[in-house]
């Protein structure tokens, strides 16, 4: 389930961060410091507002998590985040392109507003794995419930959660790759 959540942290953050970077390079209609600094805000608030929001829409589940079966469909982490990212790769480019465009107004601002919804991604897929090591289990969302919830591991079709223990997959708890340790 976090990898879903962290899947779009990254292209978030370096599409923010290099619509920011090109953002100060116009001047804007409020100038570059303010820019700067109001993005700086916006950046900071949206980080907290996506780490902390809806997180009673992800614990509920967890509370009713069940073990994973043997008929159970659960896909890998590398195809899970590509298959995130290739569904919504417009809506990424649309916001790639607003970023830009409001530095026009004001320099760096919406870069920085799009990179502190990606850190923000990041933090609450973070929270998700503390909650898989407290429960020493992975949580996983069934592959026709993530469809079906337009990819959304806390939307309105995701009645449970599935569990496995903390070894299977080939994700690390809070949606990270499993690091493979090198043989001796």
């Amino acid at each position: 389930m976090a990898v879903v959540v962290r899947a779009g942290a990254a292209p978030l953050w370096w599409l923010g961060a290099v619509a920011a970077g090109t953002g100060v390079l116009v001047p804007g209609l409020t100038g570059r410091r303010i820019g700067v600094l109001a993005g700086a805000a916006l950046f900071l608030v949206a980080a907290a507002v996506v780490a902390y929001g809806g997180r009673g829409r992800y614990r509920a589940p967890v509370r009713q998590a069940v073990r994973a079966s043997r008929h159970d469909v659960l896909q890998d982490r590398a195809v899970t985040v590509r298959n995130w990212r290739r569904a919504h790769r417009w809506w990424l480019l649309l916001a790639f392109l607003a970023a830009l465009g409001s530095a026009f107004a004001a320099p760096a601002t919406g870069g920085l507003l799009l990179a502190g919804c990606g850190v923000g991604l990041w933090l609450k897929a973070a929270w998700i794995g503390r909650l898989e090591q407290d429960g020493e289990a992975l949580l996983w969302v069934r592959v026709d419930w993530l469809r079906a919830g337009a990819g959304r591991p806390a939307g309105k079709r995701v009645k449970a959660y599935r569990t496995t223990g903390i070894a299977a997959g080939d994700a690390a708890p809070g949606g990270s790759r499993r690091r493979v340790a090198a043989a001796a």
